[in-house]
């Protein structure tokens, strides 16, 4: 089992940052996928980015490109989202989540690909 505590959310302004940061437990997969997932009032769980084990792929969404960076240190079985200029459209409770086996390509965006799900840090952007 994996257990994922995030932390770092929060309220910020509009063209403000906040880094997210996802620190993982139990018994982890050297082939293990991470990402993120974010959920706003009323709407769907939706993808935000997800990193390989080694960092060598990312995807990430097309809301998010440009503005989210998303990192891992495997030593410290850690992961980030470090988010820049955020907009109200980015408020939402935002999830870390990791998969054991390694990246499929054109799934990584899938939530059911994902077996082990933090509890979510609430992330509030004002106007």
């Amino acid at each position: 089992q994996v257990q994922l505590v995030e932390s770092g959310g929060g309220l910020v302004q509009a063209g403000g940052s906040l880094r997210l940061s996802c620190a993982a437990s139990g018994r982890t997969s050297s082939t293990s996928v991470m990402a993120w997932f974010r959920q706003a009032s009323g709407k769907e769980r939706e993808f935000v980015a997800a990193i390989s084990w080694g960092g060598t792929l990312t995807n990430y969404a097309d809301s998010v490109k440009g503005r989210f960076t998303i990192s891992r240190d495997n030593a410290k079985r850690t992961q980030s989202l470090q988010m820049n200029s955020l907009k109200p459209e980015d408020t939402a409770v935002y999830y870390c989540a990791q998969r054991s086996r390694s990246w499929i390509v054109g799934r990584m965006a899938l939530p059911n690909e994902y077996q082990y799900w933090g509890q979510g840090t609430q992330v509030t952007v004002s106007s």
